[in-house]
């Protein structure tokens, strides 16, 4: 047992106050990231040698860096590459409902927003925070592990746009590759997979407020479904990217099992500064990056392939010379080649804020809950609260009277009830994560006992349908300064009037008879900026929205595919940098529209598909 849990475990058996002190006191300890032994799967680090040569050289090892290197390895003559700036995940960012505290470590980027107009008003810095994983698994370490694809015809509208070979129809068998579905009930179903690397499942544990979502959801006329099957809008607990209680990263997934092929060389703390473009023949050979402050270059024999994600595929691209040439220029970079990289930046959004009181504290997980000695005692057992994905317990997706453009069954408004609430965390570490500042949090919550803040929950609504469009742009010519990213949130009017009507949804729920045995009620001090509106109006909820809307972390679209010919395309259906040789991009990036959906299941099948276009562009068999 790892010495991290039994100082959790130790500390749990006490006073409550004590609890929160010793939590405290162990912080840094517990999120350092300690190597795993061989048998618990530690990657073994690779320093390659100034101009060491390789076939293929990964960019990554998020999200999809990880299937990629898996795959790719497969053809054993093949020698791979993968560069990632972070290293190990840790016991603690396994445990499933600690997901939201894990942006508060050093494997986050620690990417801000530039300063939004409609969005984050009230947040510190007035600024939206935008975790990204910097860590063997990337941002599949810190997500709340929801496994949900989107509606069909969100793919289809990929294939529309002139993408070959992106629709539905061809794009299904990789998400079932991939996966291994360890829900019982859906491991016959035809839009599933097994044996695949990818484990999914659901938490082991379910609160009465599961129950009273799924009877809330019938009582409104939704169906409890399967939202990666036939239907996406209904009612459901959250498929999650779980292995036994614990999460499952695509580090876990498709790098640990393939870590000793002698073909893979991974090497760890390792920042790619530019990708090496022979400006005259326009081909990409190889790779600069820093490790251990010593500037190393690695020579790609095939191709050099970005997945850094939406934010640092971009950032790389343009510190390159390959980006808009304008912008390039102001800031002393030689442009190679003029693509529109960092635009059409999509992102889904979710209101947080709001909090619902119930009669019993039994009903929720809180603080005290999650700290308590029966639910360590359970996790060791993979069941328990601790085994809840970010602590969210149910989900639902449902279609706005705004969505006229959209055909019945496509939903642009998500639901996520989660187990607890803001106005429960009593350590204040989710306040950190949202970007909520105390004196907010007081004003809002400081007329509740700690008694009654422990026994609240929250539903949130997702816009996971936006209109608006917003760009990346290069604060310098130094890799190590961040991006300036400008989401442009609640830029299309119809995006808050949606949202607002997510809020109307949540309010239908909780007026059901599911919910009002619980005497469920929303507490209704109105949030600071807004009181001036009538609170449970419409311009109530539009200037609360505006004040404490966060990202899900779902950016997405910096590197568009488009066919030859679209002006606004960086990388082609064969996800190929446009005028550019032996340069490939395969990460979110990549995505044209934003799906409705959690974007981990597209991005691993982005990367699925991805590993088959390079093994036939490179006269080798498909996998799938």
């Amino acid at each position: 047992m790892r010495r991290q849990f039994l100082i959790f475990l130790l500390s749990s058996c006490v006073s409550n106050a004590f609890q929160l002190t010793k939590f405290l006191d162990y912080w840094t300890d517990l999120f350092r990231p300690l190597p795993r032994n061989t048998k618990e799967g530690f990657v073994p680090d690779y320093s390659p040698e100034n101009l060491e040569e390789f076939d293929f050289i990964i960019v990554g090892a998020g999200s999809a860096g990880c299937v990629l290197a898996n795959r790719l390895t497969e053809i054993h003559d093949w020698k791979v590459l993968l560069l990632e700036a972070g290293g190990n995940e840790n016991f603690f960012s396994d445990i499933p409902i600690f997901a939201p505290f894990l942006s508060l470590t050093p494997m986050n980027w620690g990417y801000n927003s530039e300063p939004e107009k409609r969005a984050c008003k009230d947040l510190r810095g007035k600024v939206c925070f935008m975790p990204r994983g910097k860590v063997l698994g990337g941002s599949s370490v810190l997500n709340f592990m929801i496994y949900q694809r989107g509606h069909p015809e969100d793919y289809n509208d990929w294939a529309r746009m002139g993408n070959e070979g992106w629709s539905y129809s061809e794009i299904l068998p990789y998400f079932k590759k991939s996966e291994n579905i360890r829900i019982k009930a859906l491991k016959n179903s035809t839009y599933h997979g097994t044996g695949g690397y990818l484990d999914i499942d659901y938490a082991s544990f379910s609160s009465p407020l599961e129950t009273a979502f799924k009877e809330a959801g019938e009582q409104l006329g939704y169906e409890w479904n399967d939202p990666n099957g036939e239907k996406v809008i209904g009612f459901s607990k959250p498929q999650a990217t779980l292995r036994k209680g614990r999460r499952c990263s695509t580090s876990k997934a498709f790098l640990e099992p393939v870590r000793f092929r002698k073909n893979l060389k991974i090497s760890k703390y390792s920042t790619v500064m530019k990708i090496l473009i022979d400006p005259n023949a326009y081909q990409a050979y190889g790779v600069e990056f820093v490790k251990g402050n010593r500037r190393r270059q690695v020579i790609a024999r095939r191709e050099v392939i970005l997945a850094a994600g939406t934010i640092g595929s971009a950032q790389i691209l343009m510190l390159s010379g390959i980006g808009p040439e304008d912008h390039l220029k102001e800031i002393g970079i030689d442009p190679i080649v003029n693509l529109p990289v960092g635009y059409n930046l999509q992102d889904h959004i979710t209101f947080s804020g709001n909090a619902f009181i119930v009669n019993d504290s039994n009903l929720c997980v809180n603080d005290l809950t999650a700290a308590s000695p029966l639910s360590a005692a359970a996790y060791l057992t993979g069941r328990g609260p601790l085994t809840v994905p970010g602590g969210a317990t149910g989900i639902a997706f449902s279609q706005t009277s705004i969505a006229t453009d959209l055909s019945h069954g496509r939903p642009d408004i998500e639901l996520v009830m989660g187990a607890g609430s803001l106005a429960g965390d009593l350590l204040g570490i989710l306040r950190s994560l949202l970007g909520v500042t105390d004196q907010w949090y007081w004003k809002v919550y400081g007329s509740l006992p700690p008694e009654v803040r422990q026994r609240t929950f929250a539903i949130n609504p997702v816009l996971i349908r936006p209109r608006s469009v917003g760009r990346l742009m290069l604060r310098s010519s130094n890799f190590s300064d961040h991006p300036k990213i400008h989401p442009n949130y609640f830029d299309h009017p119809d995006d808050i009037r949606t949202l607002r009507e997510g809020v109307r949804l949540v309010e239908d729920v909780i007026a059901t008879k599911a919910f009002q045995r619980f005497a469920t009620r929303l507490h209704s001090v109105p949030f600071p900026g807004c009181e001036e509106f009538i609170f449970d109006s419409d311009d109530y909820w539009e200037c609360a929205i505006m004040q404490t809307s966060i990202t899900l972390d779902h950016q997405v679209g910096t590197c568009k595919m488009a066919p030859a010919g679209d002006p606004t395309g960086v990388v082609s259906p064969r996800l190929l940098v446009h005028g550019v040789q032996g340069l490939r991009i395969v990460d979110a990036s990549i995505m044209p529209r934003i799906p409705a959906s959690h974007t981990l299941a597209p991005v691993v099948m982005i990367a699925e598909k991805a590993a088959d276009l390079l093994k036939e562009d490179w006269g080798r068999y498909s996998q799938l």
